[in-house]
């Protein structure tokens, strides 16, 4: 079986968790079968991986229209696979192209979904409405969807009410517990000016409204006084996100100490200690498929204080692992809280409570990287992968019988 993977993200141009995502499952899944890369940008050294630049013609072009074009490309190049399977609605609509072309099964992995996303407007414009148009194009033609946590499934249907649910499986995330482990160094706190041995809490991820970060940040002002916070945050999604954000930091800066913002991108031997020198990890996001970096924090040994929104419930098993802070959103695909002033006061609470015992803070971290080993290995999740390849196969052979 030959196996299309399409992307936009591969490393080494990796930004967020579906790069991550289809990285480790390229490895898995080549253990066991023939399997193409086919991604965006320059060209890479590794073997059986193609990428493709946006088209000279479309070089001024809306970034979304800029998508599109490579997605043409990249479907031209999966002549000869048994199956293709795209990750993103950045290539959802190459697979699906692919799959018209080709005469082959087309499989999609939800990472996130447009309707559930509505702030994308401000940043892409009517690329917005081109994105929406793809990605649901994709999922009411799709031979399988591949949902990565159970609340993704259900918010799959929802938004796209046409998808057969019998075509809709659910497949975790994974982490990599050797790559993500706990990691004891502190050259890299000393070279920030972070404390090893203070109570901290660190907050990674993109700056956009889906992470929640600003609720986190007001969420900051009730804490007590020593509490150390490190918020290794960039590529901000908008200008007007990004100036909120530096508002807030610098307004706890000029009130607190201990408060660190670390825009560059660490390599993973950096982010590793600071999340293992964590007393905990947070996750304050209003929509969150699953949360990877949920899971790399519990492979390094750090409890996480959590949103309990999409897949995070999952992941964080409240009281074992972590805490969870309810969420009450509004049904207009924002994410909103219905109280922000509530859950930004829950979320303190929350993060006040595990901050304050560091014994049992260490214990819940014990127990996330126990969790993370047994239940998200790359190896399951590779033959759950394979298993709905498999499916989708012997579904179109027997239609065609």
């Amino acid at each position: 079986m030959r196996v299309d993977l399409l992307t936009k993200e591969y490393p080494p141009d990796v930004y967020g968790g579906a790069g991550v995502h289809v990285a480790e499952l390229t490895r898995v899944l080549r253990e066991r079968i023939e399997v193409q890369v086919r991604c965006f940008g320059d060209a890479r050294d590794e073997a059986d991986v193609t990428a493709y630049a946006t088209p000279a013609e479309l070089a001024d072009a809306n970034a979304a229209l800029q998508t599109l074009g490579t997605d043409l490309a990249i479907a031209d190049g999966c002549a000869g696979a048994d199956l293709v399977h795209s990750h993103t609605w950045y290539a959802n609509f190459a697979g699906h192209t692919a799959s018209l072309l080709h005469g082959v099964p087309h499989v999609l992995s939800a990472h996130s979904l447009e309707p559930l996303r509505p702030w994308k407007a401000e940043q892409l414009g009517g690329g917005y409405r081109l994105s929406s148009f793809a990605e649901r194009t994709a999922y009411e033609g799709a031979a399988g969807i591949i949902a990565v946590s159970a609340g993704m499934r259900e918010d799959i249907l929802r938004s796209y009410p046409a998808v057969d649910p019998a075509r809709v499986h659910v497949v975790h995330n994974g982490i990599d517990v050797e790559a993500w482990a706990a990691n004891p160094d502190t050259s890299a706190l000393e070279r920030l000016g972070i404390d090893p041995q203070a109570p901290t809490i660190v907050f990674v991820g993109r700056i956009t409204r889906q992470k929640g970060l600003p609720y986190f940040l007001r969420a900051v002002r009730e804490l007590p006084e020593g509490v150390q916070v490190v918020l290794c945050a960039g590529a901000p999604d908008t200008p007007e996100i990004a100036a909120e954000v530096s508002g807030l930091v610098a307004e706890l800066q000029a009130t607190r100490s201990g408060v660190h913002l670390i825009s560059e991108m660490l390599p993973r031997h950096e982010l590793t200690q600071i999340l293992t020198h964590a007393t905990t990890f947070v996750c304050p996001s209003v929509y969150e498929p699953l949360g990877i970096v949920n899971l790399e924090a519990m492979a390094c040994g750090t409890p996480v204080v959590a949103s309990a929104t999409g897949g995070i419930p999952e992941v964080v098993v409240d009281g074992e692992t972590g805490f969870l802070v309810e969420l009450d959103q509004l049904d207009d695909g924002t994410g909103t809280p219905t109280d922000p002033d509530r859950f930004i006061a829950d979320m303190a609470a929350a993060l006040t409570n595990m901050v304050s015992d560091p014994e049992r803070a260490a214990a819940m971290g014990r127990a996330s990287r126990e969790r993370a080993a047994e239940h998200f290995s790359w190896e399951s999740i590779g033959e759950r992968t394979l298993e709905v390849y498999r499916s989708v196969i012997e579904q179109r052979e027997a239609a065609a019988r």
